[in-house]
């Protein structure tokens, strides 16, 4: 008879354990899709899923990023990484362009070869160095399902000046949580205004976007986050002419950036605190050790 209370009783505490997890973070499906991938910890911001059926919302989870691959499009539609010290290394650049062979069978895989002569840059949304811890995460970051079609002016310019100054925050002993991708169709690269290439497969984003999540705290994870927290967001316009410009200049809210893309960011993070952090404007002349 005590066997048969205590089973009852556990099973009453496992079953409130497991309902408080889906309440503290109920924008995230409990179905292991999300679980457990420090990539996704803060959010899926388009609710995407492993479904071959959807197509043109599905999720790729790797130890290295998650994202959400359109299948129409050839690009991802965004592309989310958590970044600290742990991730940084040695192994730059060792990875080369490759097709995503994990693509559901009868899929288009996009190739490096769809971007030669476009007057496009094979544009990392993850890039390069945020993954150099190991050559197998540098690796994961050369897949073309982790690329879209980026201006050179914006990709080597405005674009790379971002990623350096998160790698700086990191080293300042930040930890973030980043989430870039691209909207609209039309940009201008070196050959001029294309709204696709590879013979139509690949769309052209018209701008890039990214937002970011500053954690003072590394590891803290969700808890961490505070209406102190800072988040930084920038749209981009994908065209030439903008390469001496500074990555400032295109500062915005991830309110802002929500409007422009309809996704959700930051939804694991409570419903106050999520507002009052995505209304911000960052102030990227505040001293980094700076909350």
């Amino acid at each position: 008879m005590l066997t048969t209370v205590r089973k009852i009783a556990y099973l009453l505490v496992l079953t409130i354990a497991v309902s408080l997890v889906a309440c503290r973070n109920p924008n995230i499906p409990f179905n292991g899709e999300t679980k457990g991938n420090i990539n996704l910890l803060m959010g899926n911001p388009s609710q995407a899923t492993s479904s071959p059926g959807n197509s043109e919302n599905y999720l790729i989870a790797r130890p290295q990023y998650a994202l959400s691959y359109s299948k129409n499009k050839g690009i991802p539609n965004w592309v989310s990484w958590e970044l600290n010290a742990s991730w940084l290394g040695d192994a730059h650049r060792v990875g080369k362009f490759a097709p995503d062979e994990e693509l559901p069978a009868g899929w288009e895989r996009i190739k490096p070869a769809d971007y030669t002569g476009s007057g496009f840059d094979r544009g990392h949304m993850t890039n390069s160095e945020d993954r150099s811890r190991s050559p197998e995460d540098n690796i994961q970051t050369f897949l073309m399902t982790n690329i879209i079609p980026q201006s050179p002016d914006n990709n080597q310019g405005v674009w790379v000046q971002l990623e350096k100054y998160c790698r700086q925050l990191v080293r300042s002993g930040k930890e973030l949580f980043i989430i870039s991708g691209g909207h609209g169709q039309g940009g201008i690269g070196k050959n001029g205004l294309k709204a696709t290439v590879g013979n139509g497969k690949v769309v052209v984003p018209a701008v890039t976007w990214k937002v970011i999540l500053v954690l003072d705290r590394p590891n803290s994870g969700v808890a961490g986050v505070d209406k102190n927290t800072r988040t930084i967001a920038v749209i981009v316009p994908n065209k030439q002419g903008i390469k001496s410009d500074s990555w400032q200049q295109y500062i915005t809210s991830v309110k802002d950036v929500e409007k422009l893309t309809g996704y959700q960011f930051f939804t694991s993070v409570p419903g106050e605190i999520q507002e009052a952090i995505e209304a911000k404007v960052y102030s990227p002349d505040a001293s980094l050790n700076q909350r």
